[in-house]
């Protein structure tokens, strides 16, 4: 399930601008198409302008407004006869294929609910950065926190610390997709805008898998540029 919003905060419309000669949601689609992983791939959206750009592929109108991607692709699956859902932001263009599977595999612990992704970043500029989503995790690689903070904090000289971004890329069972839905948005979820809190805030843990894959996610015009850099330098090394 790709969910896509028209009217972004940070930046609108962003997922009807062009990654050469194709829209970034189109670019996303095709791109999680031919993975070959899933039985189905379907963009969910509230726009009109992107309905009709991914019309001749698989895509649905929400019937209804929602706050969150998880709400709108919650909608798309209530009567679908599925197992297990994964989530890919219409943002996230060159998301990787062996994340999306090992994701998947998450499941063969029948304990976990929900998973998602993260990478390591090492440059000052982007753990600081607030577009960057950190999380820390357990012995066990279950999220404890995500944050658009600096976390873990150093509080003393000499100690070192590891920094992860969370990668926006999400794998559900079909019954903690629904409950999402039922539970009332969260203090924390509201102070960070980051919808995978209301997990947290219920007692639902997020198994997180490491990966050496840098994404980018497209939340603003400059990365869009760096997208654009990476398209490029993909198509020379295919020569």
């Amino acid at each position: 399930m790709i969910p896509a919003r028209y009217a972004s905060t940070r930046f609108p419309a962003k997922l009807m601008q062009l990654l050469d000669d194709k829209t970034l949601i189109r670019t996303t689609y095709e791109n999680v198409l031919a993975t070959g992983l899933f039985d189905d791939v379907l963009v969910v959206t509230d726009s009109k302008i992107i309905y009709e750009e991914m019309k001749d592929g698989n895509v649905m109108m929400s019937r209804r407004a929602h706050d969150t991607g998880s709400d709108r692709i919650a909608e798309a699956i209530e009567n679908l006869d599925c197992d297990v859902i994964l989530n890919v932001q219409g943002e996230e263009p060159f998301i990787d294929s062996i994340v999306l599977k090992h994701l998947l595999n998450t499941f063969d612990d029948k304990n976990v609910m929900v998973s998602s992704a993260m990478h390591e970043i090492f440059q000052q500029n982007d753990i600081e950065n607030h577009n960057n989503v950190k999380v820390v995790v357990d012995k066990n690689s279950d999220a404890l926190f995500f944050s658009r903070s600096v976390i873990p904090f150093v509080r003393d000289e000499g100690t070192k610390a590891s920094y992860y971004k969370h990668i926006g890329v999400y794998s559900y069972r079909k019954p903690a997709l629904l409950q999402f839905t039922k539970w009332p948005a969260g203090n924390l979820e509201k102070i960070e805008k980051l919808e995978q809190l209301r997990y947290l805030e219920n007692g639902i843990k997020i198994r997180m898998i490491l990966t050496d894959h840098v994404s980018i996610g497209i939340d603003t015009p400059e990365d869009l540029d760096i997208a654009k850099q990476f398209l490029s330098q993909q198509k020379k090394n295919q020569v």
